[in-house]
């Protein structure tokens, strides 16, 4: 079963400092400005913690 991480635009107010960017144990996540962020797929190992934590729920761990 491979998984994926997909960023959900609509759900991220993308009005502060993603505090998932700063869980993730690999530094796959990143931000520019207030904007969603953009998960690096090579560097991601699919753990689950930004998912977990993100308040909003636009960071979801989906099978491909």
């Amino acid at each position: 079963m491979n998984k994926r991480l997909n960023v959900l635009v609509e759900n991220c107010p993308q009005s502060h400092p993603c505090p998932s960017v700063k869980v993730c144990p690999v530094g796959a996540l990143s931000q520019t400005g207030f904007q969603a962020p953009v998960v690096d797929h090579e560097v991601c190992i699919r753990c689950g913690k930004c998912s977990n934590f993100c308040p909003k729920q636009a960071l979801v761990l989906e099978e491909e």
